[in-house]
């Protein structure tokens, strides 16, 4: 029985048999085959304009067909006048389209491309196959263009749209139902379609991209490249995805809608913690303060901000705050702010050289002229005279801040692991109604004032914290330690160095006493009364300590630890 060649298989079924003397015959044949394909490919990179050299898709694409549906009209004229001398067909809807045709060009209305009329009050108007189909086929995919010819889609190359101003709604007090006609839905798609289809399809989805877009038609007569269509795809979804996050806002009432992040509220920093790092700020701080003058902020700066704002907020009578690095070196609430002031620097003017400066009440003249005396980075305040802001904005660099009516977000985040931490705010304070006295000592008045105030600025110093105040002033903190032992003798050590007496000041601690060593410590410095939020399992030994040096000590049943 003669040997077999090899089998060419199709389906599963032998179609033919290969002799070993034909192997060559049929590989020229299988290799004319290749370049006829080669050739047709060829055609149809000719027939549909697509220059397979450049990749295909990284070509130069003309803009023949604009569609354009603005609300904000502001810019506009401009690039309608470019267009039209371009030769660009334009294709509008409603007021868009008479605009266009009250500038004098001449413009195709939505309707006569999609025959089919405007409904709904003007809810659907884009909103047709033959306008999506228009942006979303692939020039060069063959099946795309047998539907365009099909189905007679306008192919668009451009798409100029901006959405309805849900934000400045929301914000003006609307009411329910003017908010949400104000939710656009025929704009988003647009946006969406064209960005996705950015190989073949221009968007611009805000009036920021069109000085970008005269660019192209001023200095390459329309013509666009891949990259910088995906430039614009790039900033579209970044509108689109902040629209969204803002009706989110709205919908969720504000509770967690600012851990959405969206690219338009994205701030580049001078760097981040350090120069080697870099940093951007995701948030709109203009709701928070007015800036008056200054320096851009750095990414320390808005953590200073942060520890100070929260800090600041739990004072009613006039206070002055001092911080370096998220703590307090030094507060004082006084009669008037001046008074604050000095009281506040006096705590440590050492460390309060190159601090940021935080007050809740106005500035005046006279404080102005004090805080004038000192290097400092930053100062945030209501408000200032205007004989004050003379003396403060000698400088340029000082950055100067108004803060506004702001309430702080309930949550807070932070990015961990790959992932993120949230948690709520710590907005609980104490008050005298929560100290509960567990000694046979009970606090004074004047101790219970105090010792309210300790407790609000060791809640916002780092952990382990201790702070020694009299008299409504930190005379001195002990933050950030391993040890609550070591941040108390840190504390005392500082409160000597700048000579203060502390018999009769009184001491408060983020966290609990596990053993009576710091009720003694602190007793043979002279503190007359303690706050801490108690719970230890040793919680009777600090007692029994306080009760036998003649301390007088409160529990709270609030651990406030800050890292």
């Amino acid at each position: 029985m003669p040997k077999r060649g090899k089998e060419s298989i199709a389906g599963g079924k032998p179609c033919g048999i290969i002799s070993k003397n034909n192997r060559k015959q049929v590989s020229n044949l299988l290799e004319r085959k290749r370049q006829s394909l080669h050739t047709q490919k060829d055609y149809l990179c000719e027939l549909y304009n697509v220059d397979s050299a450049q990749k295909q898709r990284r070509m130069e694409k003309e803009i023949k067909r604009a569609l354009v549906s603005v609300y904000h009209k502001d810019g506009l004229d401009e690039i309608l006048k470019m267009l039209h001398q371009a030769g660009v067909e334009l294709v509008s809807t409603g007021g868009t389209e008479a605009y266009i045709r009250s500038q004098g060009y001449p413009c195709t209305a939505v309707e006569q491309l999609t025959e089919y009329p405007e409904m709904l009050d003007g809810r659907v108007k884009t909103l047709h196959p033959k306008i999506f189909g228009g942006i979303l086929a692939v020039r060069d995919d063959v099946g795309h263009q047998a539907d365009v010819a099909s189905h007679k889609l306008p192919l668009i190359d451009l798409v100029i749209v901006d959405l309805y101003p849900f934000v400045d709604t929301v914000a003006s007090g609307a009411s329910a139902e003017d908010i949400i006609e104000k939710i656009d839905i025929g704009g988003i798609s647009l946006i969406r379609a064209a960005a996705k289809n950015y190989k073949d399809v221009i968007i611009v989805a805000s009036k920021d991209q069109y000085p970008a877009l005269r660019s192209l038609l001023e200095d390459k007569h329309g013509k666009s490249n891949e990259a910088e269509r995906r430039w614009f795809a790039k900033e579209a979804f970044a509108v689109s995805s902040a629209y969204d996050a803002a009706i989110f806002g709205y919908f969720d009432e504000g509770r967690l809608s600012h851990l959405r992040i969206a690219e338009d509220t994205q701030r580049m920093l001078r760097y981040g913690e350090n120069p080697h790092q870099r940093g951007m700020f995701y948030g709109d701080l203009d709701t928070v303060f007015d800036k008056i003058q200054g320096k851009d902020l750095s990414y320390n700066n808005l953590q200073d901000l942060e520890a100070g704002l929260g800090l600041i907020d739990e004072f009613t009578a006039p206070t002055f705050a001092i911080l370096k690095h998220g703590n307090a070196c030094g507060i004082a609430s006084r009669e008037t702010v001046s008074e604050a002031w000095q009281a506040a620097l006096a705590a440590d003017p050492v460390s309060a050289f190159g601090g940021i400066l935080v007050c809740n009440s106005p500035i005046d003249e006279e404080t102005a002229k004090e805080i004038d005396k000192l290097f400092f980075e930053l100062i945030v305040a209501p408000d200032y005279e205007t004989e004050a802001l003379t003396h403060l904005t000698r400088k340029s660099n000082r950055i100067i801040l108004s803060r506004k009516s702001h309430t702080q977000p309930e949550w807070q985040l932070r990015s961990m692991l790959g992932g993120m931490l949230v948690q709520e705010r710590d907005s609980v304070s104490e008050t005298t109604e929560q100290m509960q006295t567990v000694t046979s000592q009970s606090p004074s008045e004047d101790e219970l004032v105090d010792l309210v105030f300790a407790a609000k600025v060791v809640k916002h110093s780092k952990s382990n914290a201790i702070s020694l105040v009299k008299d409504s002033r930190l005379l001195a903190s002990g933050v950030g330690q391993t040890s609550r032992v070591d941040a108390l003798c840190q504390a005392i050590e500082k409160a000597r160095s700048f000579g203060f007496d502390l018999q009769g000041a009184v001491m408060s601690s983020d966290a609990f006493f596990p053993f009576p060593d710091c009720v003694e410590i602190a007793a043979k410095a002279g503190i007359s009364a303690i706050v801490q939020p108690g719970g230890s399992v040793k919680d009777q030994l600090s007692i029994d300590k306080a009760n036998e040096l003649g301390v007088a000590m409160v529990f709270t049943g609030l651990r406030h630890f800050k890292h």
